[in-house]
């Protein structure tokens, strides 16, 4: 129902009176809201309405919610829930509510002690707003008490709105599952403003569809004129290193250095912090509270960079970032742009640069295909579930399908979007609603994203303004040329392309130097042979994990013909053994060469040498029958095969003491860990096991 004139001017007072108060506190007493703020405000507060607003990164979107919670609370109406999707934007978000007098508290997975104390707050009205997860709402014993508090709900926000949309570059299926719950089951008449910086038109459009067909869309200019962007190509693994190395020393200020996986944090990490810089790794693995001290430190410029993930992303708010570095680039322009704009936001220039990797197009096709289910693995799962008339785990779907358990977790979110199974204690069962697969949409999704990644191959090249370009990308309203750029200059941040010999050699002999520990697994898999805590191996060695910079060519050499390994490969391998010696309970006593289908001289001659040089016998223990194990399969199948198609011969002893057991590549490790029970059966008291190459 419209409010009345008169409510509706008093109501209007209400909205520009708090939104006034809250701008002041939060910007300062000089600071005056922007148009699109007051009329978003209002919007919620007079109209109850449902809002979209699409604004750049630091434009101010947090001042809207909280302006409207404090309006809405002052006429009586419930507090405000707020969905937002990672722990550091939770806890800024926390910090700006309390600058903008409103009492706020989360529910997350950091936090559990704490929840029955959060929830009786705001059972007694102690809380004007609660920030929750939505994997927390995903969580069935969560939601229902959920339900029972968004009776009271005087607004729903759904921060990062662009994670609710299957064509946002970060879709989430978990945020727009809850979401719909959350402005379903919302009573009628509830205010509901979703906020995003990073969605184009289509994803615009998506969103505005979920919420209602009488969305307010509030968008503006994404451009962001602090930001001096920068593009250096043809750098190589090594030469990202050296150059990252060198600009930590004249870039000002403390900023993020973005790669692409956790292991890249690491080892990142670890090489700058031997050359002398204070920096620190961040990542989704890393514990929460380590988490938080690491975005405080950076916060208050205790250390010059953080390596990051994307997890360090969305909503983090240190207004004088100074820089942004890219070791590869994201596969969506979106992507790029939310990552880039934690910079700048409280200064005149910040710094912000792209060095291109020659991995960028093999990851970009992994992020295209990941979320995306297929027809037979749905179909596969759902015939289990069926079958089985009881909620199943994941692991145990795992051993059902023969799917990797990744694989599963994602797909089943997915369909759970569309009401086809729904997640209850102890694990997953079917609804009763018919699957329907729409490859067509998923056609289109894998397009879109393939466009996006077209995007970003062209401006890693330089083709034109880069900030009128990433503009475009977004269907920004008013793109044009910044005249700051790269591209729009001609000047490169130092050390520009010039980089010294003796700092790219710096970085090759550090990470030549490093160790790659494997660890052994824990657990056989649920309905194989044998059971409960494995103790086979002790922990390994490799060489190279992943495409760790360093050895180049040299590793290129594993996917070649059979033959013996490079020398410096085989002498990295030997000086890995010295290091490994420091931590050894006690010395092997023999090599053992993993038998190999595809490159038996390799292996064979591998063992060879490392027995040579640790005047070590080398004994031919195992051997390998059958056709190998399927590929890309789970660990029970995959076990179970290697169960009965590897053996130890015949009448082999094994002396009493360690032994190293010798492979090139090493993935799964399942392979290692069976071969290595069958050598600890056979007598041996430990085995370690050693590769040249650990894969992802």
């Amino acid at each position: 129902m419209a409010p009345t004139a008169t409510d509706h001017d008093r109501l209007t007072a209400l909205a520009d009176e708090h939104l006034d108060a809250v701008i002041a506190a939060m910007a300062g007493p000089d600071a005056v809201p922007r148009d699109d703020q007051r009329a978003a405000v209002r919007a919620l507060v007079v109209d109850r309405a449902r809002v979209l607003v699409v604004q750049a990164t630091g434009w101010g979107k947090s001042a809207v919610y909280w302006a409207a919670t404090a309006a809405l609370r002052a006429d009586g109406a419930g507090p405000t829930f707020v969905i937002s999707p990672l722990l550091a934007l939770m806890r800024d978000q926390i910090d700006a509510a309390g600058r903008a007098g409103l009492r706020a508290a989360t529910i997350n997975s950091s936090n559990v002690d704490d929840w029955d104390a959060t929830l009786e707050a705001l059972a007694a009205d102690e809380l004007d707003v609660l920030l929750i997860s939505p994997e927390r709402l995903a969580n069935p014993r969560f939601a229902r008490r959920a339900t029972a508090m968004l009776a009271r709900a005087g607004l729903i926000v759904i921060d990062e709105a662009h994670c609710i949309s299957d064509w946002g570059f970060d879709f989430r299926p978990d945020y727009q599952r809850i979401s719909r719950i959350l402005t379903h089951q919302a009573e009628a008449g509830v205010p509901v403003l979703a906020t995003t910086a990073t969605a184009n038109q289509r994803v615009t459009t998506d969103v505005a569809a979920q919420l209602g067909a009488d969305t307010t869309v509030l968008r503006g200019t994404l451009a962001r004129s602090s930001l001096r962007l920068a593009v250096i190509d043809g750098l190589g693994p090594l030469e990202r290193y050296a150059w990252t190395d060198r600009a930590l020393r004249s870039l000002p200020g403390s900023g993020i250095v973005y790669v692409a996986t956790v292991a890249e944090t690491e080892r990142l990490t670890a090489y700058l912090r031997h050359r002398g810089h204070d920096v620190a790794p961040y990542s989704g693995q890393l514990d929460p509270t380590e988490r938080a001290a690491t975005e405080d430190a950076l916060r208050a410029n205790q250390i010059k960079a953080v390596v990051a993930t994307s997890a360090l992303g969305m909503g983090y708010d240190k207004p004088d970032l100074a820089f942004c570095v890219h070791l590869g680039s994201p596969d969506s322009p979106v992507a790029y742009y939310q990552q880039i704009g934690r910079a700048g936001r409280a200064l005149d220039d910040a710094v912000v640069v792209l060095l291109p990797a020659e991995t960028d197009e093999r990851l970009w096709e992994w992020f295209a295909t990941a979320s995306i289910p297929k027809r037979d693995e749905v179909a596969a799962v759902l015939e289990v579930l069926d079958a089985e008339g009881a909620p199943m785990s994941v692991p145990a779907l795992e051993s059902a399908t023969g799917l990797r358990r990744g694989r599963i977790e994602q797909l089943l979110r997915v369909v759970a979007v569309e009401g086809v199974v729904e997640r209850v204690d102890g694990g997953w069962v079917p609804t009763g609603a018919g699957y329907t697969h729409d490859q067509a949409k998923w056609d289109e999704v894998r397009s879109v994203r393939a466009a996006e990644a077209d995007i970003m191959r062209a401006y890693a090249r330089g083709r034109g303004c880069l900030m009128m370009f990433l503009q475009q990308a977004l269907d920004d309203p008013d793109p044009r040329p910044c005249g700051r750029c790269s591209v729009c200059t001609g000047e490169l941040p130092e050390p520009g392309r010039e980089l010294d010999p003796a700092d790219v050699e710096a970085a090759r002999t550090f990470l030549r130097g490093a160790d790659v520990v494997i660890e052994p697994r824990k657990r056989w898999p649920a309905g194989v042979a044998r059971k409960g805590a494995i103790k086979a191996c002790e922990p390994g060695r490799a060489l190279v994990f992943a495409d760790t910079p360093g050895w180049g060519e040299a590793i290129a050499a594993l996917s070649g013909r059979d033959g013996p390994l490079p020398d410096e490969l085989v002498d990295g391998i030997v000086k890995v053994l010295g290091r490994w010696r420091g931590s050894w309970s006690a010395r092997p006593v023999a090599v053992v060469p993993m038998p190999s289908r595809r490159f038996p001289v390799r292996v064979a001659d591998l063992a060879e040498r490392i027995g040579a040089v640790g005047k070590l016998p080398v004994l031919d223990a195992l051997e390998v029958h059958g056709p190998p194990p399927p590929a890309d399969t789970a660990a029970k199948p995959r076990v179970e095969h290697l169960l009965g198609s590897l053996s130890v011969r015949p009448g082999v002893e094994l002396p009493d003491g360690p032994v190293l057991l010798v492979d090139d590549t090493y993935r799964s490790g399942w392979t290692m860990t069976v071969a290595a029970a069958l050598l600890r059966d056979a007598g041996a008291t430990s085995v370690m096991p050693l590769v040249v190459h650990q894969l992802p």
